[in-house]
């Protein structure tokens, strides 16, 4: 599995997980249900960009973060503008890109067992209800990791095809569909040799 997390000792590092993933999920509440403008989708652009700061990153680490997911940010910013509106593509692709570099700050400054625990913490309550908080815990925690894992993926490939001078198009789906197979094939018989599944 791909370790992300990078030490620090700032106060996103500091922070208990289970505030971080709280926040996370409001944020991805407040983003998806609230109605959002031009503007203030600009302002949470700069407060999720101002985190990378306190968290002790240099610029580039978010400029990496964002060069990851480039290829979403430019296929889903171009639909929604040729289907709907500038406007639109504007709101919607800052939501999807506020959400992603979120998460990516999850998983650069707090380790996967922290999140792990926060997470079968908070799900232990529904045991009553025939959850198996382990499973979900495990299944989450993996979910927030593989984002920037296969964004990370993409641009191997897109490395690649350049390397050998091919233009890539819908075909460079189906590399990145192996790699990202092959990863969770990996992790998977991780999970097994440590007796997890």
């Amino acid at each position: 599995m791909i370790q992300l997390y990078r030490p620090g000792a700032s106060v996103v590092h500091r922070a208990p997980t289970g505030s971080k993933l709280a926040v996370l999920t409001v944020a991805a509440l407040l983003l998806s249900l609230v109605p959002q403008t031009a503007g203030s989708i600009g302002v949470v652009l700069l407060a999720v960009s101002a985190l990378y700061r306190v968290a002790g990153f240099p610029m580039r680490v978010l400029g990496s973060e964002l060069w990851r997911i480039r290829w979403l940010v430019l296929v889903l910013g171009v639909a929604l503008a040729v289907f709907f509106s500038p406007l639109i593509a504007w709101i919607n692709t800052g939501r999807v890109v506020a959400l992603l570099l979120l998460a990516s700050l999850l998983t650069l400054t707090t380790r996967m067992a922290d999140l792990l625990d926060a997470l079968h913490r908070m799900l232990r309550p529904l045991r009553r209800l025939g959850v198996d908080a382990d499973a979900v815990a495990m299944t989450l925690s993996l979910t927030i990791t593989m984002i920037p894992v296969v964004a990370g993926f993409a641009e191997h490939v897109r490395d690649a095809h350049r390397a050998r001078g091919v233009r890539p198009g819908v075909r460079a789906v189906i590399p990145l569909l192996v790699l990202a197979l092959r990863h969770a094939d990996d992790v998977s018989d991780a999970l097994v040799a440590r007796g997890i599944g």
